[in-house]
């Protein structure tokens, strides 16, 4: 009589006891994935704030190993002859990185979403997502 556990007359592990090493390793294995899937998901749809900057773009590159996105930094001056605040931001968007682009030199005003607790760097270096882009007033 063989139950769980048990071993035959030969001495080898019961075919139930060999049937389960597949299903945990499994378990072992997508688990962690599924729940890495999971929080990326949360994280990318769940916008912790909004808002829109103004300022001259100073930069915008694609980079990226394996992802590739657009990346760039806001200059921003408050006061005229006060030093500059650097904004940096990440674009997912080709079309909206080609309208950045042609606004380079002039003021813009940029709409942006934070997004925190992304895994990866693939989705973008910062956390501030560029959803949005017009020209500014002077």
């Amino acid at each position: 009589m063989t139950d769980e556990g048990q071993q035959d007359a030969a001495g080898a592990p019961s075919p139930r006891r060999r049937r389960r090493w597949p299903w945990i390793l499994l378990g072992v294995l997508l688990v962690p994935v599924l729940g890495l899937a999971a929080w990326t998901a949360i994280a990318l749809s769940y916008t912790y704030s909004t808002g829109d900057r103004a300022g001259y773009i100073q930069k915008l590159s694609h980079k990226g190993w394996i992802c590739k996105t657009w990346e760039g930094e806001l200059a921003m001056v408050n006061v005229p002859g006060a030093a500059q605040e650097r904004f940096p931001f990440t674009v997912r968007s080709d079309s909206l990185a080609a309208v950045l682009t042609k606004m380079m030199g002039s003021r813009v005003s940029i709409t942006y979403e934070q997004h925190i607790g992304l895994p990866t760097s693939c989705f973008g270096e910062t956390q501030y997502f560029v959803v949005g882009a017009e020209k500014a007033a002077p």
